[in-house]
Parts: C-alpha cells; sequence; structure tokens
C-alpha cells in the first residue's frame, strides 16, 4: 500500500461532466441528476483500501446529515476491477447495500472521469459549491488508519459548513492521502 496524496486543484474549476451507472440500480446518474443540490460532494473510493475502510463510517453519518441540508454526495470507483475484482461493480453494490449507502456509488470503468477530476488517491474528496466551481478539495479529517487520532470528518464538514453559509472557502485544504487508483 503506497501512500498517494492528492494534487493541489484550481479552487473554482468547474465540475467535470459525468454519466455514471450506479452499481445498486444499474441508472446512470450525471451532474444533472444532483442540479437542485445546495453542495455537491464527490467521493473518490473503494472497496479494499485500508483508508476509505477507515473513513468509511464517519462518511457515511456525514452524508446523512448533510443531505437532508440540501448537499448531494456520489462515490466514485474508477479502479480496474479486473486488477482488483474486490472493486467490480456487484462488489461495489454489497459494499453499498450492506452498509446501507444513503447515496450512490457509481462504477467509473473507463476511468475517464477520475482522469477529468484529476483524481489520485481513495478516499479523494471535492466539495462543489452551488454554482458547481470547486470549493473544497482535501481530506476529511486529520485520522489515518493506525495514528490513533478519531475520525471526526471535522475537516469535511467545516468546508460543507462553509458552503452552505456561502462564506468563501477554506484559504487552506490539507491534501486527501490514501490508496493510489489502481489504473489501467
Amino acid at each position: 500500500m503506497a501512500l498517494t496524496p492528492s494534487e493541489p486543484l484550481e479552487p473554482g474549476s468547474p465540475l467535470p461532466p459525468f454519466s455514471l451507472p450506479d452499481v445498486a440500480t444499474g441508472d446512470f446518474v450525471t451532474q444533472a441528476t444532483h442540479a437542485g443540490a445546495k453542495a455537491l460532494v464527490v467521493i473518490f473510493l473503494c472497496r479494499h483500501c485500508p483508508y476509505v475502510v477507515h473513513v468509511l463510517p464517519e462518511l457515511l453519518g456525514i452524508a446523512r446529515d448533510y443531505l437532508p441540508r440540501g448537499v448531494a454526495f456520489a462515490g466514485i470507483c474508477a479502479n480496474d476491477a479486473a486488477t482488483y475484482p474486490e472493486d467490480a461493480p456487484a462488489k461495489l453494490k454489497e459494499m453499498a447495500t450492506r452498509m446501507d449507502f444513503p447515496f450512490p456509488v457509481l462504477h467509473d470503468g473507463s476511468q475517464e472521469v477520475a482522469r477529468a477530476f484529476r483524481a489520485v488517491c481513495t478516499p479523494e474528496f471535492f466539495v462543489f459549491d452551488g454554482g458547481r466551481g470547486l470549493y473544497y478539495h482535501g481530506r476529511m479529517d486529520g485520522s489515518t488508519p493506525g495514528n490513533g487520532l478519531p475520525c471526526t470528518g471535522a475537516e469535511l464538514r467545516s468546508a460543507l459548513d462553509a458552503a452552505l453559509a456561502g462564506t468563501p472557502a477554506p484559504s487552506h485544504q490539507h491534501p486527501s492521502m490514501g490508496c493510489s487508483i489502481k489504473w489501467k
């Protein structure tokens, strides 16, 4: 497991277009699916990464807290499922069903969407404001597997609160860190 940090991105960058299948329903989800949301959180995730496994319970709690406040969420797995069968759509569906995901998990089999986002690791968090400009691109909090810090989601929650309040984006954003996306 090689620790990979996310790359800095320009604040205000537009939401890349996407159209990906939901692993649970087979329905395609696009950026237009969330057009009415006050903010959109896109998370690149997978099933096997210990960093994702570590933050997943708190992430699901954050989603349950912020969905009623008008924030939409979408998880995207772009790992090569041929090399990493744990990240194949059927396995992702099992995870989403077992953990009662309150948002869609999408499969990016071509990896084109991950490249458009310039995503490099799992988990990697992108928050887009109501105008779909990049508002926050950073970690959920400082907790990682084995560092002993509690997983609170404080940084992501703070960014979402600020986005909903219409205040400027946090000036300092720590990069997401986790396993590299498994490219073809």
